[in-house]
């Protein structure tokens, strides 16, 4: 089974919950990519985009999600309902994802440039697959200034204005394909390890915390979170995850790590502690499990 790239830093909690849910269904049913975009209404990209929260998912891919991998979708929806009114209650951010228009020269433009103009005007895109086809509109527009560079005269002289802007916007091309390739589905490649990388709210994913549990208002807490609802599963990571790691610890199944990544150490040892405490053993700490951890 390929392993899943790491959120985006900035995916809030209730988003991040939504999407390991349905991560753990996709693996669970598996379904390729290529294959749930053959029985949904949804592209191969599409889903990529979603399931590494580069996009927000739909409902509507929620449900259909749900329904290819034979299973009562209530409970996804809830997790969606909440990540939506967390993305209201959020600033809305710049589209980055528009590509900039280049600069307009004053020089008239070639032939060959205003047939790539016509040519783009006229591609009609929808929302979900105009990203696919950046990188073929960049490959083509570098074949069009190669074309039109080698059928010039030779002696004619060529304006430097005209140059200097080829040279531009050949560098331009050619930048934007570079980042869209490596910004592609990657299922071979782990994510590489640089050091602490700070995740919002404190949190500094690499970094190892030091647990100090104690009994609060009739409960046992390590300072991290006062959670007892948050969903946590593989690739799940930040205070929450810290604060059940600690807790296992006091609870005499340590997972021999504390630096708030939940990974397959951290859930055998959830699910030793779910098995000596009779609770469904499943590795996901859900409220069962953290009441059981807080008593």
């Amino acid at each position: 089974m390929p392993r899943w790239k790491e959120l985006p830093a900035e995916t809030s909690n209730s988003e991040r919950q939504l999407l390991v849910q349905l991560r753990r269904l996709k693996d669970h049913s598996d379904l390729s990519l290529a294959a749930l975009a053959s029985r949904t209404s949804y592209s191969r990209s599409s889903w990529e985009r979603y399931l590494n929260g580069k996009k927000p998912v739909p409902r509507t891919a929620v449900e259909e999600l749900a329904r290819v991998c034979g299973t009562e979708p209530t409970r996804l929806i809830v997790l969606y309902d909440v990540a939506e009114r967390a993305r209201a209650k959020a600033p809305a951010p710049g589209r980055a994802d528009e590509p900039s228009s280049p600069p307009r020269s004053s020089q008239p433009s070639s032939p060959a440039q205003n047939q790539e103009r016509g040519q783009e005007q006229g591609r009609e895109q929808t929302p979900d697959r105009a990203q696919d086809q950046d990188q073929d509109r960049a490959q083509e527009s570098a074949s069009t200034l190669a074309s039109a560079s080698a059928s010039a005269r030779p002696g004619r002289t060529v304006p430097l204005g005209w140059m200097l802007a080829a040279v531009a916007l050949a560098v331009a091309v050619a930048f934007g394909a570079g980042v869209l390739t490596a910004r592609g589905w990657d299922d071979e490649a782990p994510a590489e390890k640089t050091g602490p990388v700070a995740v919002g709210a404190g949190y500094l994913r690499g970094q190892t915390y030091k647990c100090a549990v104690r009994r609060q208002d009739g409960e046992l807490r390590a300072g991290r979170s006062d959670t007892r609802e948050m969903l946590l599963d593989i690739n799940s990571t930040g205070f929450d995850v810290v604060e059940a790691q600690c807790l296992l610890r006091e609870k005499g199944f340590s997972p021999g790590v504390f630096d708030g990544l939940y990974d397959e150490r951290t859930k055998g040892a959830a699910k030793k502690f779910q098995q000596a405490h009779h609770l469904v053993v499943d590795g996901i700490i859900g409220p069962d499990t953290w009441r059981e951890l807080r008593g």
